[in-house]
């Protein structure tokens, strides 16, 4: 039977802007806020879908202005389309502008929020996963002065949680500072999770992880410069912690280069980076490769993580997750969703959809553009 067709007669584009706790500081740079964009798509049928980002000027090139920008041109182009045509609505996104990875994964995930809808299936198993194990996610020690940070790690130990990420990426001795004054606070049976966000060079990167060897860390994310990734390789082959690709795979094209370089031992996906859409192919490749993955984010709301924790259902090789940030924000906007659980275990709606939506009360409050 032939299904009806459909086609989006609205488009809202929302910008966001909220307060996080305290700042956050990695080696690219420092956050105050969370500038976010929320996509709405609006259907013939009368359904809607929910889409969110959170645009990076240092890794993905955008900010809240592009966004905005941008978005508006992809809306025109997708107003009329089936959203259920999600593939050729992706194409003619990829098609219409290169990059701008952010913005186009918030449409991306509401074109899958509509689907799921649709099907009346959770997002999770309208993607084909099943959710049959536990997420737990860690917190993230922002970078800061050793005695800062072993604070930070040892009031996140006494919340309660079991697994600490660590921002590094300055210079081998004050990483090497950072790291036994957290090892002095901290249990030895509490894995550690350590992030350069590209601050290393080759031979820093292979000295430092050489230098931790006998921590309990369980992979180091992105050691060095994305565009040195010819050079992860040697990262790898001498370091005796297992590494982990972030930057330096934003879609499946990436994930294939890495693979045949032999370059990592894990992925990090980011629906920033890839949108659902180019996540489950990189799914697809890593599971041929036998790579396992973590699902981060950026500094995104429950929305966009209730998406990520969908997706970390998608693949047993999904052994890590990283949805730390929400908690991080002064205020949560958003209604239904993922839920933090104690010891950082979540948990995930079983809804139609994404089981989760922006609260319309604060979306009142916010500047927008309307495309119809």
């Amino acid at each position: 039977m032939t299904r009806k067709k459909i086609r989006i007669d609205q488009i809202e584009i929302y910008e966001s802007k909220t307060r996080l706790k305290e700042p956050f500081i990695i080696s690219l740079g420092a956050h105050e806020y969370a500038e976010n964009i929320f996509v709405i798509v609006r259907v013939s049928d009368g359904s809607v879908g929910f889409g969110e980002c959170c645009p990076d000027l240092t890794i993905n090139g955008e900010n809240i202005d592009t966004c905005r920008v941008v978005g508006t041109l992809l809306a025109r182009h997708l107003i009329g389309r089936d959203p259920l045509d999600i593939e050729p609505c992706i194409r003619s996104m990829d098609a219409i502008i290169f990059g701008h990875s952010s913005i186009k994964s918030a449409f991306d995930m509401a074109l899958y929020d509509i689907a799921a809808r649709n099907m009346e299936m959770p997002l999770y198993r309208f993607m084909g996963g099943v959710n049959n194990k536990k997420l737990r996610t860690d917190y993230t020690v922002s970078l800061g002065s050793p005695e800062k940070m072993a604070e930070d790690a040892k009031k996140i130990v006494d919340e309660g949680f079991q697994i600490i990420k660590i921002k590094l990426g300055e210079n081998r001795r004050s990483d090497l500072e950072r790291m036994a004054a957290i090892r002095r606070v901290i249990d030895e049976s509490i894995p550690l999770r350590i992030d350069a966000n590209q601050g290393w060079d080759v031979q820093t990167a292979i000295e430092i992880l050489n230098d931790l060897h006998d921590a309990p860390i369980e992979f180091c994310e992105e050691p060095i410069p994305r565009w040195a990734f010819m050079e992860l390789q040697h990262v790898r082959k001498a370091s005796p912690i297992k590494i982990m690709a972030d930057e330096t795979c934003f879609d499946h094209h990436d994930a294939k280069r890495l693979i045949q370089l032999h370059a990592c031992d894990y992925f990090n996906l980011k629906l920033g980076k890839s949108g659902l859409f180019k996540a489950l192919k990189i799914i697809g490749l890593a599971e041929t490769a036998g790579i396992k993955m973590q699902v981060g984010g950026f500094i995104e709301t429950r929305l966009c993580f209730t998406a990520s924790a969908h997706l970390s259902l998608c693949s047993d090789l999904i052994e890590y997750t990283d949805f730390d940030t929400p908690l991080m924000l002064e205020q949560d906007p958003i209604s239904g969703g993922i839920g933090y659980q104690k010891g950082g275990l979540i948990s995930i709606p079983d809804e139609p959809g994404l089981g989760a939506i922006v609260n319309p009360d604060y979306l009142k409050t916010l500047q927008r553009v309307v495309v119809k």
